[in-house]
């Protein structure tokens, strides 16, 4: 594939999904996730912490050939709660440079549809008005590989950031289909380990 230096870029996160695999990684249970709140709340979101000079939305950059900063990186996730935990996880999330995507589940689901279905929706709508040349989509659901070939469709570049080790819920699948795929492995558990609160 050429190199695409492109400016022009979003991010997609199933947080949902990325964070219940994360807490099932071998790499990750041993660090202390409930260390750091500003980056993970059990069941609801986590992402890599980040040296105080680095933009957290750069971290998506690892691998591909882009430059800038993603004009929306969006995080999508649930949670049981009312308004106000709502509200909070929000905050967290905005607080870490995305763009918050929070739905309410009730205490009896293991996932909310409204995650799936909002990030398809945007992906794809954004996709067909031209707002960007290359998705990262940090998921690995095979649900998600008719959204990967339809965006794909559409002329642009589509990435996968996922764990890629045994049993974490990497869909072969998705993983062919993406023009590039990183495993978010390496990066996680270093940075879990090694930067400071």
């Amino acid at each position: 594939m050429p190199s695409i230096d492109s400016t022009r870029w979003m991010a997609f996160v199933d947080g949902e999904n990325l964070t219940i695999r994360a807490q099932n990684h071998p790499g990750l249970q041993a660090v202390g996730l409930e260390t750091r709140p500003t980056h993970y709340l059990r069941d609801v979101f986590i992402w890599m912490p980040h040296a105080p000079h680095e933009s957290a939305a750069s971290l998506f950059k690892t691998g591909f050939p882009l430059s800038g900063y993603p004009t929306r990186a969006y995080y999508y996730t649930s949670v049981v709660g009312d308004e106000l935990k709502l509200l909070s996880v929000r905050e967290s999330l905005r607080a870490l440079e995305f763009d918050p995507q929070v739905f309410k589940k009730d205490q009896a689901s293991s996932r909310s549809k409204g995650v799936d279905i909002t990030l398809t929706k945007d992906m794809l709508a954004h996709a067909f008005f031209n707002n960007y040349d290359a998705a990262l989509l940090v998921a690995g659901d095979g649900d998600y590989v008719p959204l990967v070939q339809e965006v794909k469709r559409l002329g642009k570049n589509v990435f996968v950031l996922f764990f890629q080790d045994t049993g974490l819920g990497l869909a072969k699948e998705l993983r062919l289909i993406a023009d590039r795929f990183v495993n978010l492995s390496d990066e996680f558990v270093h940075r879990w380990k090694t930067l400071p609160a």
